[in-house]
């Protein structure tokens, strides 16, 4: 079969679409494209995954598509499974999962590899591939080899695209059916399918780019882009929490230009996919081209020197304050109302607070105790004294001096407040300044700047608790 019958054939939907990684990218993209009348397999190798969504069941933050989910179980337009299916049609692999940062043994693009020899091991003449997982620059042009040695000849029976992911998980403004896209693509008949299938996505809002380095540049910047001014934001928290400003004042202020600003917040550090990751790939194409990304390099030192300025300010209050060293941490995930935990600060903050000895404990509304090896590998810490809470509540917190707030997710939001305000506990320290102040509390409150509202109150208070 020819890339020109297979074109013919998906504009009637006569095909197979095999999703590879059915996380927060590729398992939405399933459900679309299913609802969207295609016939998909959904792929993955956690097998507990796949049997949890052949019984219908849904993580929190898959609820969302719950209606769409079980119809298309239920007609067979979604077909959850551990391997990719042999079929008489054309088939489109589309890969998405996860690639992590590279630990010395593995590289990034291990589980790319992976999924792309698996699709090929089933695949014919006529079939396309698509990767959406977040690759260093050059990544694709080594899978048009792979594709190659196969005996494939691209552009004619065989076509390739990139199609970097974009989706910020419960953005209410920007979703999966309205994000513009940037794609490569091996030649126009692959394109013009792609544009077939990404109809149903968004519309078929599709950049094209020149070459398959550019795609892969264009992602690695975006994150790069954020990691770069979420480091300058937080490094001004640390300085108006020296000067006793408030940094949310700041940048709410500063927000106020209409022109050449663009708003960020500050709190614990970057983690999750994403961000972490894809800025050192460009870092590793500057050093092959002899040249430094000093942006980038600082940008990462500063994550990395925010768990340090967090743990040293709690440690330098508790001792003012004449408590011990005993802290709750609230919020593992790296964003709020979110289940994953890769990179998290909140891990971060924990493996640090128990390096210098704390008494320590955590929580978190989307923790589960059956995963707790897999946060390990996620969070690259090979051993921690770590405790978790199950509930958050008066009885929970006794015996704790501090809490930690690294993340503000929704189900505690009302919890915390209410800790605060009746005075459950001596300091809470607030990585995020989001808490409201609250005059009456006997409670420290500090963050970056917090303190500044009543500063001779919180002195005097301070040697009273």
């Amino acid at each position: 079969m020819q890339l020109k019958e297979t074109l013919e054939k998906i504009i009637s939907k006569y095909c197979s679409i095999q999703v590879f990684g059915l996380g927060y990218v590729g398992f939405p993209l399933s459900i679309r494209l299913a609802k969207s009348g295609f016939k998909v397999i959904g792929i993955d190798t956690d097998l507990t995954k796949i049997e949890r969504l052949q019984k219908e069941s849904l993580s929190d933050t898959q609820l969302n598509l719950k209606s769409d989910f079980l119809k298309s179980l239920k007609n067979g337009n979604f077909v959850p499974s551990n391997i990719p299916v042999k079929t008489d049609l054309p088939r489109i692999g589309i890969i998405c999962v996860p690639t992590p940062i590279p630990d010395g043994n593995n590289d990034s693009e291990i589980h790319v590899i992976s999924a792309v020899k698996k699709f090929l091991d089933t695949s014919k003449r006529g079939d396309i591939l698509i990767l959406e997982s977040s690759v260093r620059g050059g990544t694709t042009e080594e899978l048009i080899k792979i594709i190659k040695s196969r005996g494939y000849t691209i552009g004619k029976d065989f076509g390739i695209c990139f199609c970097p992911e974009r989706i910020d998980p419960l953005n209410q403004k920007w979703k999966l059916e309205n994000i513009p896209r940037v794609i490569y693509a091996s030649d126009d008949l692959t394109y013009q399918i792609a544009q077939t299938i990404y109809e149903h996505v968004n519309n078929s809002t599709l950049f094209r780019a020149s070459s398959p380095k550019v795609a892969e540049i264009v992602k690695s910047f975006e994150n790069a882009f954020r990691l770069v001014n979420i480091s300058l934001v937080n490094e001004l928290a640390v300085l108006c929490d020296k000067l006793q400003i408030n940094v949310n004042e700041v940048i709410d202020a500063a927000a106020t230009k209409p022109f050449g600003f663009m708003q960020f917040k500050s709190g614990a550090g970057v983690g999750g996919h994403c961000i972490p990751k894809d800025p050192t790939f460009l870092l590793d194409l500057a050093r092959q081209k002899e040249m430094n990304f000093s942006s980038i390099q600082n940008s990462l030192a500063i994550n990395s020197m925010l768990t340090r300025y967090i743990v040293d300010s709690i440690e330098s209050t508790l001792h003012e304050m004449k408590l011990s060293k005993s802290v709750l941490v609230c919020g593992l995930a790296y964003k709020s109302d979110m289940d994953d935990m890769r990179d998290s600060p909140g891990f971060k903050i924990s493996n640090e607070l128990c390096k210098r000895g704390f008494v320590t404990a955590s929580y978190d509304t989307f923790y589960k105790h059956e995963l707790l090896e897999k946060y390990l590998i996620e969070n690259h810490i090979k051993k921690i004294d770590f405790k978790i809470i199950s509930e958050l509540n008066e009885n929970s917190i006794k015996g704790y001096d501090c809490i930690c707030l690294v993340q503000h997710h929704s189900k505690m939001k009302d919890t915390i407040e209410e800790i605060y305000k009746k005075s459950l506990i001596p300091l809470i320290y607030d990585c995020q300044s989001k808490l409201n102040y609250i005059s009456k509390s006997k409670t420290l409150l500090k963050g970056f700047g917090l303190v500044q509202k009543n500063r001779e109150y919180i002195l005097s208070r301070s040697i009273q608790i």
